[in-house]
């Protein structure tokens, strides 16, 4: 804390220095002035928690000090210090919100008595200040929050206390006529996320604009993400002009352009509901192809928009998949693009049905393949990045988006496909050597895999690097030298053993793949040993 000590004389002012108790009052600086003039600088500069002042001083008195510190200082404390035991000063220091004062000759104890009483008084007003600032800010922080929520309550019909009409600022009218501000995801990146600060920010400027034409108020509706709801309730004539402004300042704010579409009016407020409901198919119903400066969208009377439907192309889309090839896509997607767009025609609404309907068909793929990674359902998000600063969408860069993405699934599909028959001829391989000894039939192998015969023989070709009938031989073969390493067995026994019938037939099929009969075979690895 600091002082300030004002006395025309110095002897004075250096009593009061050397007899205060400073330091356990929490008074760190003490600061001095001869006049009333002097002090007012060093007041303005230094903002002293407490002040002593003189009456009687050259240039100007106590009463004026203590005058201008009332009007332009008043959270500082003052003791008037006099030597005149008169009613006359007294009277002048009360009335100018003087703490205490204090008689010439300062008595000690008087004045550090005078001094604790007055810094706590000080520091009780500072916490009385500190927590009226601190609920001050809570309430204009909540103010915002407590204002959607009953508005949005208003919306959907529910009754407001009267006095919250006149809180909000909310006029009694006999017509109203709601609006829809959409906030996309550029809005909330140009606040680097920050949703809330978002709508703050956008509400103010929505609202000072109502607020100057005294025409309607603004709120986030909290039944519906993603919306700003103004309702109007005169001005009516220049509600269009009105969007347009907001429309233009909100675009040169942010740089970004919020879509704006206006309902139908209506008679009472409970019907309010009515004309937001005309204002959202309004923006349903808007072409996102448009390229007009002012994305402010209006219709009084609309016929429902017949809707496309994606699952048409279900046989299509499957035959892309199965040639494994982007070209077919390519083409097939043109093919729905010039089918969605007919009359340079696109709607917001189609375009949101066509993003969600091509999510679930691709999650259906996904699974189909077993192939993990699906495409994100946040549907408004993915396709708000594709208008452009004035609004207008980038159909060309979405269908680019779709592209790569298909891309992207084809090379998994691929790859799952490679891996999963790598692992079934592995399977097939499992199969014919614990089967070797009896005669396996191709069609036996296709029957338990489930898979061709042609697609069987021409995958463990490439797999192996030799057909099935000769992989049988060689394991055959292997099994028959094993066995011919104990002299007990007979060659025919042998032959029997690893599947052949005819011992002939076997000593034969054995020389060809070994170069020597089965007894020479024998004789050479038993003369080894």
């Amino acid at each position: 804390m600091k002082v300030l000590i004002v006395d025309d004389e110095k002897h004075v002012r250096e009593g009061i220095k050397l007899l205060g108790e400073w330091e356990q009052n929490g008074i760190t600086e003490i600061y001095e002035a001869c006049n009333g003039e002097e002090a007012i600088q060093l007041i303005q500069t230094l903002r002293p928690e407490i002040i002593f002042s003189d009456m009687k001083m050259p240039k100007m008195d106590g009463t004026q000090l203590l005058e201008w510190i009332k009007e332009n200082q008043p959270l500082s404390k003052t003791i008037v210090v006099t030597g005149y035991d008169d009613y006359h000063y007294m009277r002048k220091a009360i009335h100018s919100g003087s703490s205490d004062y204090l008689l010439k000759p300062v008595d000690p104890e008087i004045l550090n008595q005078t001094l604790d009483k007055v810094v706590k008084e000080w520091k009780r007003d500072e916490n009385e200040r500190n927590s009226k600032t601190t609920s001050y800010q809570l309430i204009n922080e909540m103010k915002p929050i407590y204002r959607d929520r009953k508005l949005t309550q208003l919306l959907n019909n529910d009754n407001l206390k009267e006095e919250l009409y006149e809180e909000f600022g909310f006029h009694r009218s006999q017509t109203y006529l709601a609006a829809l501000v959409r906030i996309n995801r550029k809005a909330i990146e140009a606040f680097q996320g920050d949703r809330d600060l978002t709508y703050f920010t956008l509400l103010n400027v929505i609202n000072e604009i109502l607020q100057e034409k005294e025409c309607g108020i603004a709120f986030r509706n909290l039944a519906n993400k993603g919306e700003i709801v103004i309702v109007f309730w005169n001005q009516f004539a220049q509600i269009e002009e009105l969007l347009g402004s907001i429309y233009q300042t909100i675009l040169n704010v942010i740089n970004v352009s919020c879509h704006i579409a206006v309902g139908v009016k209506v008679d009472k407020r409970n019907k309010l509901m009515n004309s937001y409901q005309h204002a959202k198919e309004v923006l349903l119903n808007s072409n996102i192809l448009d390229d007009a400066k002012n994305k402010v969208y209006h219709q009084d009377v609309f016929q429902s928009q017949v809707l496309k439907n994606l699952f048409v192309y279900s046989s299509e889309i499957e035959l892309a998949i199965q040639t494994g090839g982007i070209k077919a896509f390519e083409d097939l997607i043109s093919k729905i693009a010039k089918d969605y767009t007919e009359g340079d025609y696109l709607s917001w609404g189609q375009l949101l049905q066509l993003e969600n309907e091509y999510l679930v068909i691709s999650n259906h793929w996904f699974e189909h393949f077993q192939i993990t990674g699906k495409i994100s359902d946040q549907i408004e998000y993915r396709v708000d990045q594709f208008f452009n600063q004035s609004g207008t969408f980038q159909l060309q860069y979405y269908l680019g988006r779709t592209i790569r993405e298909i891309s992207i699934f084809l090379r998994k599909v691929k790859r799952k496909t490679a891996q999963k028959s790598s692992n079934v001829l592995y399977d097939i391989e499992k199969f014919l050597q614990a089967n070797y000894d009896r005669d396996v039939k191709l069609q036996e192998i296709s029957d338990h895999f489930y898979l061709s015969r042609e697609y069987i023989s021409r995958k463990f070709k490439q797999e192996f690097n030799v057909n099935i009938s000769d992989y049988i031989v060689k394991v055959r073969i292997e099994r028959a030298k094993a066995l011919l390493k104990n002299s007990e067995l007979k060659i025919y026994e042998i032959a029997n053993m690893v599947g052949y019938q005819d011992d002939k037939y076997f000593r034969k099929v054995f020389k060809k793949v070994e170069g020597v009969t089965p007894n020479e075979y024998r004789e050479l690895h038993i003369i080894q040993k």
